[in-house]
């Protein structure tokens, strides 16, 4: 019971999680030429990021206005720890960076857990504007599945309201943009009010002065230096508007609003996949239009249930053909001793599983390389199975001693060979631990 449960709470991947200790350093310069940007920034920063500690390479790109570059580190090192010295060289950098550089260089890393699991396009015959209030409702609905770290939108449209000034009309009411500008923020805010005891509760207070629509903003009024009050709406057009989309999302040649579903590490991602497929039918049936098409495209789910299914059946098929040839040379009781062992060893892993885990740090998934490693290690215990059992029917048919004495004795006889062999086995899977990089991160779960 205690190996079933262990094996039943195991998340399903289709390879390990493993952390690739790469961070990435965007700079954006406009304006600039590839070979500038390689010379006034990229080999700015690359030359403060070479005492990083743990740093193993060094990549780097320079384009039109942009420069790009990769520093990977050992993966004895955590991103966290990775990114931080990588912030630090940034900032030594700086001052021998453009001072008219319009944003800092951005440092960032790349988590294959942040990766969508799932895109859900949403279509229909509606306008973007309706399509994101129920790309929306579909993404609050899924973010609080506790399998899911977070959905983003992708092609939808951002209100706002614009504010177009009249550059002669400002004039007249001696009126500038830092006018206009300083009259918005001190209008559109919320502050807090401090707190009030009502009934022996203490409650909080906040002073809400936020604009929420483009006729409220054009009311606002803005002191002029003669100390006369102009409206916002006399010296610019105030409207509700949309900003310049920077993502777009087309599915069949149409436009969709896509929500790119994020996986929390360490859960289970077939679980995940299910959640969210029933999810999207009780919805369509209680709360979204009839005619509202959402297409899952891109589920990870789909791969890794082939995959784990594969190595499954292949197990399985494995164990029963092992089985059906012992009966023909040992007989059909001693066949079943040995098949017996399969399963017995295949609990015994899944118990030990998890505190080896906390032991190292980790949790174990059920994925392709752990399914492959219970395929190779059928064949060492049956092999070292038919080697006790062969030895025990030897002493008990030659010695005439009780078959209990016998497995005994011919346990204790053949435990040195039939150890060597299984290391002997074993030893070239060895060197598999201690190959650098992200490969070895990977054979390490083998």
């Amino acid at each position: 019971m205690k190996a079933y449960r262990s094996q039943s709470v195991m998340s399903e991947e289709n390879f390990p999680e493993v952390v690739i200790p790469k961070i990435f350093i965007q700079t954006v310069y406009p304006g600039t030429s590839p070979a500038n940007m390689e010379n006034l920034v990229t080999k700015q920063i690359e030359k403060q990021l070479k005492s990083a500690s743990g740093l193993k390479r060094i990549t780097s790109n320079s384009y039109q206005d942009f420069s790009i570059i990769t520093a990977e580190f050992n993966t004895n090192v955590e991103t966290k720890d990775a990114k931080q010295r990588v912030k630090d060289a940034v900032d030594k950098a700086r001052q021998d960076l453009p001072s008219d550089l319009p944003n800092e260089p951005n440092v960032m890393d790349i988590n294959l857990s942040d990766l969508p699991i799932m895109y859900l396009n949403i279509s229909g015959d509606y306008d973007l504007k309706s399509l994101k209030k129920y790309a929306e409702e579909v993404q609050d609905q899924i973010e609080s599945l506790k399998e899911i770290s977070g959905v983003d939108i992708v092609g939808a449209l951002e209100q706002e309201v614009q504010i177009n000034a009249d550059l002669n009309k400002m004039a007249a009411a001696q009126i500038s943009f830092g006018d206009i500008e300083r009259a918005v923020g001190y209008e559109n805010l919320t502050i807090s009010g401090g707190t009030i005891k009502m009934d022996g509760v203490r409650r909080t207070l906040n002073v809400k002065k936020e604009f929420v629509s483009a006729q409220e903003l054009s009311n606002l009024i803005i002191k002029t230096p003669t100390g006369s009050s102009v409206y916002l709406r006399d010296i610019a057009e105030v409207k509700d508007s949309f900003k310049e989309q920077e993502s777009y999302a087309r599915l069949y040649g149409k436009n969709v609003i896509t929500l790119n579903v994020k996986k929390r590490s360490g859960e289970n991602l077939i679980d995940a996949s299910d959640k969210i497929n029933a999810l999207i039918k009780e919805m369509k049936v209680s709360s979204l239009p009839k005619n509202l098409n959402i297409t899952v495209t891109g589920d990870q789910s789909d791969r890794t249930r082939i995959t784990l299914h594969d190595l499954i059946n292949t197990i399985i098929i494995g164990f029963i053909l092992v089985t059906v040839i012992l009966m023909f040379f040992m007989g059909i009781t001693n066949a079943l001793f040995v098949a017996l062992s399969v399963p017995l060893s295949m609990f015994i892993a899944f118990m030990a599983m998890p505190a080896l885990g906390g032991i190292m740090g980790f949790s174990f998934t059920m994925n392709m390389m752990v399914l492959f490693s219970f395929l190779l290690g059928l064949g060492i215990v049956v092999d070292d199975a038919i080697v006790v059992i062969e030895n025990t029917h030897r002493i008990f048919d030659n010695g005439k001693v009780p078959i209990k004495k016998a497995a005994k004795i011919a346990a204790a006889e053949v435990f040195l060979p039939v150890l060597s062999g299984t290391l002997t086995t074993l030893a070239p899977f060895v060197p598999l631990l201690f190959w650098p990089g992200v490969i070895g991160e990977f054979m390490f779960f083998l």
